[in-house]
């Protein structure tokens, strides 16, 4: 979180969205003055571009990074100063719109990828938890630091836990420590950690050419399969789920096609 005292910042998108050619959404946070805080500006700007992407034919993958120093600093306490006499309802609401943003990034149909740099604490590792794939840059640090000014990571726990287990959620949320990039490759909560962000720009265009070799209705199925097996016990009931799943997929155009791209020794039709 930030607290930082600076002047106010000038009018600009607090979210930039590009959409490549190839499909991939690059969604970059952008309150740099504040290293990309979260304000209730930005956080409604996430949650309706998430919730746009959700539908849009052809974005294949989503990137989420953050302009100058910081991925994001979590929240930012400027603004919270400023709404010393806010509501019990006021912050509700407010909270709302936060978790909404979370669960629309949590459950998008395509892959999701954090690009990680400098600190990514309390919101800020909340988001990076809710993706499905993360790297950081070596310079990386996190943590959730929201007991230290009396608060509780409530909206972000059920991803970070995912992320990391419950057991190391109950350290860093009890302790308000920071960790850097090593411990947070070693907990999960990244996949990957690189020198600098011209690796790390390398390292995240070689992980979307392998999600872009995935079959797009093949990916988002995988994605609703993992959730289901993860939370469910393994039992018949698991056992004709799962089955149901892969029939239905193995007679898809998607499957169809994959299977005559092997035997022709060719691209799939997917494949740019």
């Amino acid at each position: 979180m930030t607290d930082e005292t600076i002047a106010p910042e000038p009018a600009v998108d607090e979210v930039l969205l590009n959409v490549t050619p190839e499909g991939v959404a690059v969604v970059t946070l952008n309150r740099p003055r504040v290293h990309n805080a979260f304000n209730a500006e930005l956080v409604q700007k996430l949650g309706e571009i998430f919730d746009d992407l959700e539908d849009q034919d052809g974005v294949r993958v989503v990137i989420i990074e953050g302009a100058g120093k910081s991925f994001s600093a979590g929240g930012d306490l400027a603004a919270m100063k400023n709404d010393v006499n806010i509501s019990e309802s006021e912050v509700r609401d407010e909270s709302g719109n936060f978790a909404f943003m979370l669960m629309k990034l949590r459950g998008l149909p395509m892959p999701s990828v954090a690009l990680v740099h400098g600190a990514a604490l309390a919101g800020g590792m909340g988001l990076v938890a809710a993706c499905d794939m993360a790297i950081c840059t070596a310079d990386a640090t996190f943590g959730l630091s929201e007991v230290r000014i009396g608060l509780i990571p409530a909206i972000i726990s059920p991803y970070v836990s995912e992320a990391i287990g419950p057991r190391a959620t109950r350290r860093y949320a009890l302790s308000g420590e920071r960790f850097g990039a090593d411990e947070a490759l070693r907990l999960g909560l990244v996949h990957a950690v690189v020198p600098d962000q011209n690796a790390l720009a390398a390292e995240s265009e070689k992980l979307v050419t392998a999600l872009l070799a995935g079959a797009p209705g093949a990916l988002t199925a995988t994605k609703e399969l993992l959730d289901l097996v993860t939370y469910m016990p393994i039992d018949e009931d698991l056992q004709e789920e799962t089955t149901a799943m892969i029939a239905e997929r193995r007679v898809s155009d998607e499957a169809k096609e994959g299977f005559a791209a092997f035997l022709e020794k060719r691209k799939p039709g997917w494949v740019v």
